[in-house]
């Protein structure tokens, strides 16, 4: 054969095969299309089936039996196959409250991993486990608090005050973090069945709730519009619109005159007509009693649960509800809205497959062996890894397992409920720091352990062997902070004097002058553990330890963690999700909204250690930001990074990128989180990594609550920590790029 013949038979070949692959490709894609088509209307003709359905069983109802379905002791209706239901349930970090369980790391503690992938999976696992809790008590015809479906988590309430005893339940301080977790969570917890729920989370406490406890059930918060959706709607926009979330839950506060759990501006008109919200709004715990015993807003309860349902409420956490017929007699409210109200109720439980019997629901079989499995014991752990925060390290970290003499002290270091947090499971398996610890030493290693302090009180003794012991120690580690005893919400936090907050972020005496009294004339090394779940005035202790580690409230895997990470057998990888001020008395008025001074955001000074600050074993540099492609309506910009590691070991780093926006500073943010990424970088090698940012990240919300695109020159800097001046003088990496719009 001619040598053009044989060249051309093998053009025409390789011509005939890129042929089939491009009818593969669109073959492939075709039916990728039919498939989301088919999917979607098999989803809305299920939707539609089941929302007949609801109407037929709603029907059939009396009237008392009606209004007993309004309330989270939902009564069982025994001729319609209905079984009692209680709605209220906690899922907050583990099946809450309701017996054994996995007890994973605080959601502070996830707000430091910056990593949607495990908070995901945590969700997923949570579900599971609450699937096969269920399954088990309904056998035993257990239909009590606790024992349900409808689990009242996350809460996207933004941390905007380090004084909030419950800021622990949150993500932190920034709405897009808060956001992006809070939506992996949803989607973790509801699975991902077209119609189907594994599990119903609920976002609360909706909304512009984070302020003190003391006043939670009497104030009237009014903060700017430009504040309300830039800082305290956006997550919830995004649990609506990206997670879609089953259930939101109202606040106790009033915003702009209206109860939060009885608002029409918040549940109606924002809520359900301005986002599509499809699910159903319960109130929380006596808010909708607050409306007239606490608010003064009606004179009756009766007038309360009119406005409440009429406003858009759908359940009643409470007992208001049993003055229904006397608001239906006095005409202040229709059994057509009741009807209404009970519709997305209805929806959820028949969505959950448990309304009645439903044989098509695939979450009704869940072994037991899920509940606390090995599988959900390794989740906690490398969450508990990923969420430790190393904020100072004089080279005394990591600790070699061989050291021959080491010394742990502070009540928190035996004490398992410094690892729980609020709103906790409790588990079968709790591994305490000294525990951890004890665990990875040597055996040749000498330790011994002596609590030191009393962790609110002063010593009585005047004699205290622990200090001598913690001077002649190579290595000493001291647990200090805080517990679910000195912060949280109103009626836990026992050993709090402002109801769970705290009206300064000092630790008490009884610590400070311990660490002070070890640290004293002393040739070893101090490492010191800070629990808590908020920020601590961590200026003093800088100064007098070799090390501090924020643990936070890590869960149930917290000592196996913390022993990972100081003896080197992890890298730090944690994130502060809050700031760390430097003073509280240089912080805004606990009890104003607004967010001028509040959060990396808007703070210009009185800044320790910044938003998105951490330290590793490793040394990380950025460079080379660059903005490739511009955005569109329909189409992303497109950001590039260099990110090297100049160390010796493997490191998680959290990239970082924030967004500078004409006239930063003035009427908008001073910097905004709009993308990060946890990325896995080996020693001395360079990664590009990049960043698909939508458009509407870029927009500025305006004094009226309107976004829009301004015309002018942005900045995008890319680091591993909020920018600021403090961020520079702590050696934080970063780079920069600007471009027009």
């Amino acid at each position: 054969m001619p040598f053009w013949a044989f060249n051309l038979k093998r053009k025409i070949k390789i011509k005939n095969k890129n042929y089939m692959k491009t009818i593969i490709k669109t073959a492939v894609l075709v039916s990728l299309v039919c498939f989301s088509f088919a999917s979607v209307y098999a989803q809305s003709a299920k939707e539609k089936e089941m929302t007949q359905k609801a109407k037929r069983i709603i029907s059939q109802l009396t009237l008392d039996e009606k209004i007993s379905q309004l309330t989270q002791d939902a009564k069982g209706i025994d001729r319609l196959g209905i079984k009692p239901y209680y709605w209220l349930n906690e899922a907050l970090h583990g099946v809450g409250r309701d017996g054994r369980a996995t007890v994973f790391p605080q959601p502070i503690n996830l707000g430091a991993t910056f990593d949607p992938k495990i908070v995901r999976q945590i969700g997923d696992a949570i579900a599971t486990e609450g699937r096969a809790k269920f399954i088990v008590a309904q056998r035993q015809k257990n239909y009590s608090m606790y024992a349900g479906l409808t689990f009242w988590a996350p809460n996207v309430n933004i941390f905007r005050d380090p004084r909030w005893g419950r800021g622990m339940e949150t993500y932190g301080e920034d709405p897009f973090l808060t956001g992006t977790l809070g939506t992996a969570f949803v989607k973790g917890m509801q699975g991902d069945d077209p119609f189907y729920l594994k599990a119903a989370a609920c976002g609360k406490h909706f909304a512009v709730h984070s302020g003190p406890e003391r006043t939670r059930h009497t104030a009237n918060v009014e903060p700017t519009k430009r504040d309300l959706y830039e800082t305290y709607l956006p997550a919830f926009k995004m649990l609506v619109q990206q997670g879609k979330v089953e259930s939101i839950m109202g606040a106790y506060q009033r915003l702009y005159g209206e109860s939060c759990s009885g608002s029409k501006y918040l549940l109606t008109d924002i809520l359900r007509k301005d986002w599509g919200f499809k699910g159903h709004v319960v109130s929380d715990c006596g808010a909708v009693t607050d409306m007239y015993e606490g608010h003064k807003l009606v004179k009756s309860e009766a007038e309360a649960v009119a406005f409440a349902i009429k406003a858009g409420l759908n359940l009643e956490c409470g007992n208001s509800m049993r003055t229904m017929k006397d608001a239906i007699q006095q005409k202040l409210i229709t059994e057509k809205d009741l009807d209404k109200a009970l519709l997305p109720l209805m929806m959820t439980r028949l969505k959950l497959g448990i309304l009645q019997p439903d044989v098509s629901c695939p979450y009704n079989e869940f072994p037991e062996s899920v509940i606390g499995c090995e599988a959900n014991r390794k989740i906690a752990e490398q969450a508990a890894e990923e969420s430790m925060v190393l904020l100072k390290n004089n080279g005394v970290l990591p600790i070699a397992k061989d050291i021959r003499t080491l010394f742990v002290t502070g009540p928190g270091a035996t004490d398992a409920y410094y690892l729980m947090g609020n709103y906790f499971g409790l588990s079968n398996r709790y591994s305490t720091y000294l525990e951890g610890i004890v665990g990875k030493v040597s055996n040749g290693t000498s330790v011994n352990y002596k609590q030191g302090f009393m962790q609110v009180f002063k010593n009585l003794n005047d004699v205290n062997w622990s200090v001598s012991e913690s001077r002649g120690a190579e290595v000493s580690i001291l647990i200090m902070g805080n517990s679910g005893n000195t912060e949280g919400e109103e009626g836990d936090a026992i050993a709090s004097a402002d109801r769970g907050d705290r009206v300064n972020l000092r630790l008490p005496d009884s610590q400070m002058e311990y660490l002070r009294e070890v640290s004293k004339d002393r040739a070893n090394k101090l490492v010191v553990v800070l629990t808590g779940g908020s920020p601590i005035d961590v200026k003093e202790i800088t100064e007098l330890a070799d090390a501090v580690v924020m643990a936070w409230y890590p869960g149930q895997e917290g000592g196996v963690a913390l022993a990972n990470l100081l003896f080197g057998d992890a890298n730090f990888s944690g994130r502060l999700p809050v700031t760390f001020p430097e003073s509280t008395d240089r912080l805004p008025a606990f009890d104003d909204y607004s967010m001028k001074g509040r959060t990396y955001k808007y703070m210009t000074d009185n800044i320790l250690y910044p938003f998105g600050y951490g330290l590793s074993y490793s040394k990380v540099t950025y460079s080379n930001a660059a903005v490739t492609k511009m955005p569109t309506k329909t189409t992303p910009m497109t950001v590039y990074v260099d990110v090297t590691n100049n160390g010796d070991i493997p490191v998680d780093e959290v990239v970082q990128v924030y967004l500078s926006t004409p006239g930063a500073g003035n009427t908008s943010p001073i910097e905004s989180l709009i993308g990060f990424k946890r990325i896995k970088i080996y020693p001395h090698i360079t990664v590009t990594k990049d960043f698909q940012i939508p458009m509407e990240l870029l927009e500025t919300v305006q004094a009226d609550g309107t976004s829009k695109l301004l015309r002018g020159e942005y900045q995008i800097k890319i680091s591993g920590a909020a920018p600021c001046k403090r961020s520079e003088e702590l050696g934080v990496s970063s780079t920069a790029v600007n471009f027009k719009l």
